[in-house]
């Protein structure tokens, strides 16, 4: 256990931080892994604060632990040297979870080897500033400062943001002047009466069946939390603990060919009873999300239970799917694939 304190603080830690890292066993094992490895790269020379700090980053950030030497030579060899290549390098990654790797597209992705200069960003902050100079005026400080740090941001990628921010502020106070006590003052809230209004309208079409856009705002609005961050269809690997297999990238590019990029969801019941509230829940979400991203979605009965199967449940649980008002793009059954299977 010393023997780790020592080698945690080594790379900058506070001892407090290296102590709090010990008490995580799989980040103190990833941990131990890169700077292990990290001292091999380096050799006798010695470990700046900087690499220590993007290991621990790495350490507790990365999911897949087969690319640790990877990315570990890469900071060591100074190739990553901020937090925002190696946000980049941690997405690249999660997009490859398959080898070989290619050290090009790798270094083109995170930016390897571009130096941004304290004139490149003076250059595109006064672009930006002279191109939102009118507004700039008439708003003074109550204008939004953090378009200003974007569309900077966006001109150069790999700038550091403290430095843009810095820069954006002293330009702004050099065209502006310190602030005024009317810059203190409270912005007015906006009215709400207007918002009411259109929430009325809203509604009003609903009950007259005009849904339109309200109707994929209604559905989108229920898939709120985690269904939105889902992957884009073929994108499987990405999700945190999908088990990658040899021929996992070959299965979805053929998924990709017979869908051609399309939300494709279904809902999966037993015809074995009749549907309760728990149903109507998972048929509102698998048929809305679909809709609400012009994809299409299967019923598929999952009839791997003939014993207890009738068929008044399978005519029940079609005609609850219709009266929630959806209609399945094909009725299917779990069945229609046994042969294939087997």
């Amino acid at each position: 256990m010393a023997d780790m304190l020592e080698l945690f603080t080594s790379i900058g830690l506070s001892e407090q931080k290296a102590k709090e890292t010990l008490k995580n066993g799989a980040l103190s094992a990833t941990l131990k892994d890169a700077i292990v490895q990290a001292q091999r790269v380096l050799g006798t020379s010695a470990m700046d604060k900087t690499i220590g700090t993007l290991l621990y980053s790495m350490a507790s950030r990365l999911k897949d632990t087969k690319r640790l030497e990877f990315l570990t030579i890469n900071i060591a060899q100074r190739k990553i040297t901020s937090e925002l290549q190696l946000a980049a390098a941690l997405e690249f990654l999660k997009s490859r979870p398959q080898d070989p790797i290619s050290q090009s597209e790798f270094d083109e992705a995170c930016g390897v080897g571009i130096v941004i200069t304290p004139e490149q960003i003076e250059d595109a902050v006064e672009s930006v500033i002279k191109k939102h100079k009118e507004q700039l005026l008439k708003e003074r400080y109550r204008f939004n400062m953090g378009l200003l740090m974007g569309e900077a941001r966006s001109a150069l990628k790999w700038a550091d943001g403290k430095v843009i921010k810095n820069e954006v502020d002293m330009q702004v106070l050099h065209l502006l002047g310190p602030k005024t006590e009317a810059d203190l003052e409270k912005k007015p809230k906006p009215q709400k009466a207007k918002v009411a209004e259109n929430d009325v309208k809203n509604q009003e079409k609903s009950v007259n069946g005009d849904t339109g856009f309200g109707e994929t705002k209604s559905l989108m609005e229920q898939l709120r939390g985690e269904a939105l961050k889902f992957h884009k269809p073929g994108e499987n690997y990405t999700t945190e603990g999908y088990v990658v297999t040899p021929n996992t990238m070959n299965l979805l590019k053929k998924h990709l060919e017979i869908t051609g990029g399309q939300i494709r969801t279904r809902f999966p019941p037993e015809p074995n009873g009749i549907l309760h509230i728990g149903h109507a829940k998972a048929i509102n979400f698998n048929f809305g999300y679909a809709k609400a991203n012009n994809g299409i979605c299967f019923l598929r009965y999952d009839d791997t239970n003939p014993e207890k199967e009738e068929e008044k449940y399978f005519t029940a649980i079609k005609d609850m799917v219709e009266w929630l008002g959806y209609t399945p793009y094909d009725v299917t059954h779990a069945s229609d694939n046994f042969q294939k299977l087997y």
